[in-house]
């Protein structure tokens, strides 16, 4: 399947969220919108007990926004609205009654790390390299940054988002706290990532949605903060410098 996608499989009561795009599982709008309803649907579904948030194919986690939809950007409403797609993903996970574990098989840039700092307990594979890229484009990561330097300190968010041309390694990932296990193949992650969620499915659901909330505490204003991000990022896009910056990737 080539055609860009977001499904839901549930599987021993585990809600298995996959998302696909064939550009490296990087996500335009359509897309990041389907994922935030995937997301808050599952959390209300009686079937699923624990979700699983995944990307499609062996390589790449998520290669972050859409480049094809940031080149086209000419306005600042347009901006906004582009760089809210990831706000709304994460808000969806930091309010999903649900732990959401993430399993990441590759390499992950810019809001794909946003999306993995956002789940509650997250695994990878030893090719799961993080990059905080934004900078590189003139902008920053101001929508995932919350998200990030939540799970990282904001040493070292500020620390990938300023060295935004290097990859930092899953074990460096790991001891700052962003994974929790680092696996050697996507087979082992698999296997681990499917024991671990089948084992929650059998805690208390009452308490693991009132530990969620407890871990997320302090986050209540991410609704209108991620927004007021997404409004920095949708004007810095706009400048002479990233517009030229940009012209290289057409």
């Amino acid at each position: 399947m080539s055609d860009p996608y977001v499904k839901l499989e549930i599987i021993n009561q585990v809600g298995y969220i996959e998302f696909f795009h064939p550009a490296h599982n990087s996500l335009p709008g359509d897309i990041l919108t389907e994922l935030a309803q995937s997301i808050t649907d599952a959390g209300t579904n009686d079937a699923i007990k624990v979700i699983v948030l995944k990307s499609g194919r062996d390589r790449t986690f998520c290669a972050g926004a859409s480049f094809k939809e940031l080149i086209n950007i000419n306005d600042e409403e347009t901006g906004k609205f582009f760089f809210s797609g990831f706000a709304n993903v994460i808000n969806a996970m930091r309010k999903c009654p649900k732990f959401i574990i993430g399993r990441v098989q590759g390499k992950t840039v810019g809001g794909g790390v946003g999306l993995a700092s956002a789940t509650d307990y997250c695994m990878a594979t030893k090719f799961a390299a993080i990059k905080l890229s934004e900078l590189n484009v003139g902008i920053g990561p101001f929508v995932v940054g919350p998200a990030v330097q939540r799970k990282l300190g904001l040493s070292g968010m500020s620390q990938i988002a300023i060295d935004a041309n290097s990859f930092y390694s899953a074990e460096w990932a790991k001891q700052k706290g962003l994974f929790t296990q680092v696996f050697e193949t996507t087979e082992a992650l698999d296997a681990g990532v499917k024991e671990f969620a089948e084992n929650l499915c059998n805690y208390n659901p009452e308490a693991m949605a009132s530990m969620k909330q407890v871990f997320w505490k302090g986050t209540e204003d991410w609704d209108e903060l991620l927004i007021q991000r997404a409004k920095i990022s949708g004007r810095l896009v706009l400048s002479d410098f990233t517009k030229e910056k940009l012209k290289g990737f057409k």
